[in-house]
């Protein structure tokens, strides 16, 4: 509630700003008396004028800068005595915006100009002398505390977002680190137990074919997991050192992933519907570790013979669906482990939604919702 006004406020703050000094600006005029002769319309125009240029004054300080300043001149020489409010204000928006060069020439100027637009009124005579001689020093010395203020605020504004920059940097360079030291000890340490499984099985393979023997599925199976452990902690690595390294999976390697799960006795079949071709890299990504995480704990811990993937593309999001035909009860709530947090990590991270539970026919389900955000 708070955030939504404070956003109201800072939509209307200039508008409500420059109404407010036109208003005070056109009460001072009226309260000061019409001035002779026909030039109160003109006058009570360029007051309300001068005021409400303010509202631009954060789009066009400098435009406004000029405005107030002539509407100044102006009103004044028709015959208002009325201070320069609101070119006070455009004084300090201006040197706020770093325009300080700008406004102590248009303020010179002004300067110069405000007291020969006095002694040109129609006001009497004497009046006219002492305002003459007055405004000058008076009209300086605002104009030097207007600066000020915008001069002081831009200052602490740029001490602000330099302060901002130094943390954000502080931030990039802290990840940056963890992510090359979680590098280094993947490498140190999954990236040499890896390649012993996968020689091992490599040597397996090659001994057995070498005397003539039938090589099981399962050794088989080993080894191809041996290498696709090794492409994809490989492909981690380089992410990690290199975040702008593109994904090396997604949609388009699900027939591999589903490939590799037939070699272990478990018959999967995949279905894609929609155009994936639009599905953003991020989204793709996480529906492929979902269905590799779930086929794994349907090998691991199901007894299921078959599973079924279902992946349905749409232009407002990505819905994933496994459902295997293992043991998991109807009712009996999934064991949290540390595959079933990590998948809803990647799905929560996304915005979405995701389920895990046993289905009523037998087996067990996990769906996923991965919404599309677009980029107009």
């Amino acid at each position: 509630m708070r955030s939504g006004l404070r956003d109201v406020w800072a939509r209307w703050r200039s508008g409500v700003v420059a109404v407010g000094v036109a208003l005070v600006l056109l009460a001072g005029a009226w309260t000061g008396g019409s001035p002779a002769g026909g030039g109160a319309p003109l006058g009570y125009v360029l007051v309300a004028a001068g005021g409400l240029a303010l509202a631009a004054g954060r789009r066009a300080p400098v435009l406004v800068l000029v405005v107030t300043g002539l509407c100044v001149v102006g009103y004044n020489a028709v015959g208002f005595p009325v201070p320069a409010v609101a070119y006070l204000f455009a004084v300090y928006a201006a040197v706020r915006a770093g325009h300080r060069l700008v406004t102590l020439v248009v303020s010179v100027v002004l300067l110069a100009v405000l007291p020969l637009a006095i002694m040109a009124s129609p006001a009497d005579g004497a009046l006219r002398e002492a305002l003459a001689q007055s405004r000058g020093v008076l009209e300086l010395a605002w104009l030097i505390a207007a600066a000020a203020a915008g001069e002081a605020l831009r200052q602490a504004e740029r001490r602000a977002d330099e302060a901002e920059r130094t943390r954000e940097e502080a931030a990039r360079l802290r990840a940056t680190e963890e992510r090359l030291h979680i590098a280094r000890e993947l490498h140190d340490s999954l990236t040499h137990q890896i390649s012993i499984v996968k020689v091992q099985a490599e040597v397996a393979v090659h001994l057995a074919r070498k005397r003539g023997e039938h090589v099981p599925e399962s050794l088989l199976a080993i080894q191809e997991a041996g290498r696709a452990a090794t492409r994809e902690l490989r492909a981690t690595l380089e992410t990690l050192r290199d975040p702008t390294t593109p994904p090396p999976y997604g949609l388009d390697h699900l027939p591999e992933l589903l490939a590799g799960a037939e070699k272990i006795g478990l018959a999967a079949t995949l279905t894609i519907e929609g155009d994936r071709q639009d599905v953003p890299e991020a989204v793709g990504r996480t529906a492929y570790r979902i269905v590799q995480e779930s086929l794994t704990n349907t090998a691991r811990h199901a007894s299921a013979a078959a599973a079924s993937v279902r992946i349905h593309c749409r232009p407002d999001g990505v819905t994933v669906r496994v459902d295997d035909d293992g043991t998991a009860e109807p009712g009996a709530a999934p064991v949290p482990g540390v595959g079933l947090l990590g998948m809803q990590e990647r799905v929560v991270a996304l915005g979405g939604r995701l389920r895990a539970e046993p289905r009523t026919g037998g087996g067990f389900s996990v769906q996923a919702e991965l919404p599309v955000v677009r980029v107009s």
